[in-house]
């Protein structure tokens, strides 16, 4: 039987971190929350030589055990945590190889733990270009661990990583310097007080707001009352104990590191002062957001048609192959053309993280985030909700998780209230098959209308979320006090590998995430659509052929008026006629109501919802786009979905409040159903307004 061993990796934020975590468990590997918070927990299995297995948990970046947000929290308790599940039986902390120094400060508080512990300096091809030499026999000796020196990029030192996790037992626990030096009196009495313990963990429980369980409760407790030094004494400890460390690592990379800064070649400022320029910044950003815009649309437009005509011929060879039935259509027009509407976006939305995904890995994100805080303030958020706003392009929940590292909780709140208005991947199928219906394909300066179109909605709903913003600011009379730090990473070339496994992991997740609830609902909707109650369903095939028994109808033609007859007077037609008054003024039909109604479960839904509603009873070979179409409007006439229709649409789904997980991350955030429900209400309150606005305007 094979051993497992629980390997906790940790580093600072931008040290590479995530590239090892992908080297050592390749695809081995989940995305999850920890245990009763909301803060994402990434976890893999490494197979190791011997028979050995890894479960490795890439924490969340931090600078230091003195944590100063939730998500750095989760590291100290786990780190300390003995009884916990995943207490790690090795740690292993990444470093960069230009940033030692900092990064040294984490591992010799993580030593005084008395855990085993392996430094990795990651980035090692870049020591000739920067001139950095490092002697590692000593630092081994200084630090008391085993150093691997490697390159997630170049794909060395992964193999000796390894062969240090399967010898972990070897790994030294000793402290590398004695951090109770600082007050000797205090931490003596504090050793007798509790002669079982460890020093440090005893330190951190003092210092820290943080939990451990129920195991250890009543020593904690006992701890707690034990701090017999005012909150200013202990944060000038906590400062003697940080020069204390950086003292130590000064004399260590003293002998250990040689830097030659003249060989050091380094184009990074010159590059920063153009990227985070007060006008080009902003012109290149904009350059580059409209390049992805448009590269989304033009590289996907093949695999799109191929998926679209793919379902529907798949759908129609169900249709002919299985024998009649109701097993038949729901399999053809439920899940199959539901499915359909949700899978075709799937090149799209690969592109959008791919490019995304490129972004962070070049370092170039971070200089976006620098750039957008300077508009942030004007609007009265905080420089840190910049981060969440910019991430809930891909997904609003995990982005409200990370307002988790705002230490004002008004600009917390304010942030997580208005994040839902970024448009996120989910909204992209609503938008782009919209688009495609209404706005014609022509192109100004090599841009197509479609691209444009779909650039402007992201900027409508980054503009709603700042407007909002100022707007709470007001409200709340919230004073901005906070500074925004933000690291600018060292430019790289994406590693490929990185980027890969990215777009792999977050369009499964959305696929698989979204397939679950479509796959529900048009079950259901197919049901809702096939069955109806009365005579004027049941009898459908007499009323039709009675009411155009003059008119010399084909056999097809005949068929599909009975089939719309039987739709109309179906449970969801008579649902959808209910709510149509309602929506009629907006330029929909009952059957987009339907849509509208069952997206509020998850965005995406709103073409599931239509593919299946459109699909069932129909015996032509025809993709979901073509049937939108095809749909007139029963009082004007002409096309259903035309330009004020499709619009009103668009600024609806850019406003409205269509996600139930979210709404519900955000009770878990604020602790309250108040906020939750105040979204729900006011921002689809407004996309109503505006959607009701455009369309009275544009017809």
């Amino acid at each position: 039987m094979s051993k497992q061993i629980n390997v906790a990796l940790i580093g600072n934020p931008n040290t590479g971190k995530t590239s090892v975590f992908n080297a050592l468990t390749g695809l081995n590997q989940k995305v999850g929350n920890y245990p009763g918070i909301t803060v994402e927990k990434k976890e893999g299995i490494c197979k190791l030589p011997r028979g050995v297995k890894a479960h490795i948990i890439d924490l969340p970046g931090t600078y230091s055990l003195n944590a100063s947000s939730l998500d750095e929290n989760v590291v100290i308790e786990l780190l300390l945590n003995k009884n916990g599940k995943d207490y790690p039986d090795l740690a292993v902390v990444v470093s960069d190889v230009e940033n030692l120094k900092r990064n040294l400060l984490l591992f010799t508080q993580i030593k005084d733990l008395e855990i085993p512990t392996i430094l990795v300096i990651n980035m090692s091809d870049r020591m000739a270009y920067k001139g950095i030499t490092l002697d590692i026999a000593y630092l081994e000796k200084e630090l008391k661990t085993k150093i691997a020196l490697i390159s997630t990029r170049k794909n060395k030192g992964i193999s000796e990583l390894k062969e240090l996790l399967t010898h972990y037992k070897e790994i030294s626990a000793e402290p590398c310097l004695n951090a109770s030096e600082i007050d000797t009196s205090y931490f003596n009495n504090l050793r007798k007080a509790f002669p079982n313990q460890l020093l440090y963990k005893l330190w951190l429980v003092i210092t820290q707001d943080v939990n451990f369980g129920k195991t250890d409760r009543k020593t904690y407790d006992a701890v707690e009352d034990f701090k017999t030094k005012s909150k200013a004494d202990l944060k000038r400890l906590q400062q003697k104990e940080t020069i204390k460390r950086y003292q130590f690592i000064n004399e260590t990379l003293k002998k250990g590191q040689t830097i030659d800064l003249k060989s050091a070649k380094d184009l990074r400022i010159k590059l920063d002062r153009i990227l985070t320029h007060k006008v080009w910044g902003y012109l290149i950003f904009a350059v580059i957001l409209l390049t992805i815009f448009q590269a989304i649309y033009d590289w996907s437009s093949v695999p799109m048609d191929f998926i679209d005509s793919s379902f529907a011929a798949l759908s129609e060879w169900v249709k002919v192959t299985l024998p009649e039935g109701a097993f038949t259509n729901l399999l053809a027009e439920g899940i199959i053309s539901g499915l359909g509407g949700i899978v075709i976006f799937i090149p799209q939305i690969a592109f959008l993280f791919l490019f995304i995904s490129i972004l962070e890995e070049s370092g170039y994100m971070s200089r976006v985030v620098f750039l957008m805080d300077r508009i942030m303030r004007r609007f009265g958020l905080s420089g840190k909700s910049v981060v969440p706003l910019i991430s809930g392009t891909a997904c609003a929940i995990p982005a409200i998780m990370a307002t988790r590292n705002i230490e004002s909780w008004k600009e917390r709140l304010i942030t997580i209230l208005v994040t839902p208005f970024t448009t996120c991947s989910a909204r992209l199928p609503v938008y782009l098959i919209i688009i495609a219906l209404v706005i014609p394909e022509g192109r100004v300066l090599g841009l197509s209308y479609q691209a444009l179109t779909l650039m402007l909605l992201y900027l409508i709903g980054f503009g709603a979320a700042v407007g909002s913003a100022w707007i709470l600011h007001k409200i709340m009379g919230q004073k901005s006090k906070s500074f925004f730090v933000v690291e600018m990473p060292n430019y790289k070339l994406p590693l490929l590998k990185n980027v890969a496994l990215t777009v792999l992991e977050k369009t499964k997740a959305f696929v698989f995430g979204a397939g679950k609830i479509i796959l529900a609902i048009s079950i259901v909707l197919w049901f809702l659509a096939s069955y109806g109650p009365g005579d004027n369903f049941n009898n459908a095939e007499n009323i039709v052929t009675e009411k155009y028994a003059s008119q010399n109808l084909s056999e097809d033609e005949l068929n599909q008026k009975i089939e719309s007859q039987k739709l109309e007077h179906s449970y969801i037609g008579i649902a959808g006629h209910a709510i149509e008054p309602a929506i009629r003024p907006l330029g929909y039909d009952w059957k987009i109501g339907i849509a509208i109604v069952s997206s509020f479960a998850a965005r995406e839904v709103f073409v599931g919802t239509l593919a299946t509603i459109y699909s069932v009873g129909s015996d032509e070979e025809e993709t979901i786009k073509n049937r939108m179409a095809g749909e007139v409007n029963p009082i004007l006439g002409g096309p259903l979905f035309n330009f004020a229709s499709g619009i009103s649409l668009l600024l609806f789904y850019a406003f409205a409040m269509q996600c139930m997980s979210t709404l519900a991350i955000v009770k878990k955030e604020t602790n309250s159903w108040k906020w939750p429900l105040y979204q729900l209400v006011i921002m689809s309150g407004f996309a109503y307004l505006v959607a009701l606005v455009a369309y009275q305007v544009l017809i």
